[in-house]
């Protein structure tokens, strides 16, 4: 039986409401069935726009064996490419960001416009045609100042997700963002472990002191909305959007996005260890303090914390079976300044902490999953219907893009 046979079978005789086989989080054959059939298919958060300040910044990213290169063209506009040079292969970009006036390669010096146009190649002869030769293009959309690249030669709809979305990040600004710190670990876990921790906070109260000053644990907050709204959310969102700030609760039918604009713990106003705010120029035009924070996950690549202040995007990059990149991007107001408007440690000092124990966390589930012993357990249906519903969305999208009639016929 070969891979796609074998993870179709996996996933027929799946439990609803339990975790994965242990196949799933360690077999390489099914991560690269991930790599291939949702990570080079879908829409991927790749970074926030404010990355590429001005003409011809540039940052390099990779998905399974895609090099990539995003780049902010003369006209203003982001594009991305296949970071590999047209004449014979070589990597264009080595840096993970930068600046060029041109895209040139160091090997043989063939060089691109910002734009992908291949404008010179030195001794190619009287017949060699440039304009067949420009740089690969990626599927590249910006989003209220976040960009996504899609790998796929025909990308998927974007724009229903982009039409719900917009109304709910305009508020917060991020075309007028800076970065003011980003954080890059690699966890020793499968990437939906990533997710799966991600999902829910029924491990928050034992693994996160800092993050639960003013994260709530409830699972009404953190989980997926299922029957009626509880009073005390109905009327945070009802204030939110009687204040022209977009809140409620809204699921993709597929399930692969999700936004709500939720309430932090009484009295608190963003991510610090006091929970005050924690950056004095605000960076968009939420109008109280106490607004909580919009929660976006949009699968497989992130999920973002929006508050009052400040903005918060992540972002995961598989990097083999056992292993996953997540890398967390602090945006302030482009005119904040550092030790006038925040201090960096008060900033980041939650999300840091919560970063690194989430890592134990996935890594600790990782190296359970291995034991011989491992089988698959049931999820709390109070705690855990965010993890179930990520657990759905992978199985439903993956089985449904295997195909099941070629299959029957190997």
């Amino acid at each position: 039986m070969n891979a796609e046979a074998n993870t179709r079978d996996l996933l027929s005789r799946r439990k609803p409401g339990f975790s994965l086989e242990q196949a799933f989080y360690s077999d390489p054959d099914i991560f690269s069935l991930d790599i291939q059939e949702i990570f080079c298919r879908d829409w991927l958060y790749a970074i926030p726009a404010c990355a590429l300040p001005k003409t011809g910044s540039y940052v390099t990213h990779r998905i399974g064996a895609y090099g990539i290169v995003i780049i902010r063209g003369q006209d203003g506009v982001i594009r991305a490419f296949h970071n590999t040079c047209r004449h014979r292969g070589s990597i264009i970009c080595k840096a993970a960001s930068g600046h060029v006036p041109k895209l040139v390669c160091p090997y043989h010096q063939w060089t691109y416009e910002l734009d992908g146009k291949l404008l010179w190649a030195r001794d190619m002869g009287p017949d060699f045609d440039a304009s067949k030769y420009g740089l690969k293009p990626i599927h590249c959309r910006e989003l209220a100042g976040l960009v996504y690249i899609c790998l796929a030669d025909q990308a998927p709809d974007f724009d229903a997700f982009a039409a719900l979305a917009e109304p709910y990040l305009a508020p917060h600004g991020l075309s007028d963002a800076k970065i003011a710190y980003q954080s890059t670990i690699v966890e020793e876990g499968n990437w939906k472990l990533v997710w799966e921790n991600n999902r829910e906070c029924y491990h928050c109260g034992g693994n996160h002191p800092a993050l639960c000053r003013t994260f709530p644990d409830d699972p009404a907050v953190t989980g997926v909305e299922e029957g009626d709204t509880p009073p005390a959310l109905a009327a945070h969102f009802d204030r939110c959007e009687n204040a022209n700030l977009p809140s409620r609760f809204h699921i993709d039918a597929a399930g692969q996005y999700r936004l709500a604009r939720m309430p932090l713990k009484v009295g608190a106003k963003s991510y610090t260890m006091s929970g005050d705010i924690a950056v004095r120029r605000r960076l968009g035009r939420v109008p109280f303090d106490d607004a909580g924070s919009l929660l976006k996950f949009h699968y497989p690549t992130t999920w973002n914390h929006f508050l009052p202040d400040h903005s918060i995007t992540f972002r995961v990059t598989p990097i083999g079976p056992q292993q996953t990149e997540v890398q967390t991007t602090w945006l302030v107001h482009k005119d904040a300044v550092e030790g006038v408007d925040y201090d960096l440690e008060k900033l980041t000092e939650v999300w840091v902490a919560t970063n690194d124990e989430d890592r134990r966390v996935v890594e600790d589930n990782q190296i359970g999953i291995n034991s011989p012993s491992y089988e698959p357990g049931p999820y709390s249906s109070i705690q855990e219907t965010g993890v179930n519903q990520f657990v759905n969305w992978y199985c439903n999208t993956l089985g449904s893009r295997l195909d099941p009639v070629r299959l029957a016929a190997e």
